[in-house]
């Protein structure tokens, strides 16, 4: 069984999760052209390796950040959300 330790909850089944997406930074929606929102919304890198990565503990509604290396399906790490407010370190 794979386990994935939530900062709230502690190790948990990752059955008890939700993924929520890479992390990527917004561009400005009310600045930005058609082009670059259609880009954000629907482009995505898809390139293998280390990414910050938006997970939920579905029992609790407890969102928070993992960095994950997606080439080995590893988790490096776990951080509570505000953790994207201090900033993030890189992967």
């Amino acid at each position: 069984m794979k386990i994935l330790v939530c900062p709230l909850n502690g190790p948990r089944p990752v059955a008890e999760f939700a993924y929520g997406g890479e992390i990527r930074r917004s561009p400005d929606p009310d600045t930005c052209s058609d082009a670059e929102w259609s880009s954000y919304v629907f482009n995505r890198s898809g390139a293998p390796g280390a990414k910050y990565e938006w997970w939920c503990h579905i029992a609790s509604g407890f969102w928070f950040v993992v960095l994950r290396d997606t080439t080995h399906d590893v988790v490096i790490a776990t951080f509570p959300a505000e953790a994207v407010r201090r900033g993030l370190p890189p992967p």
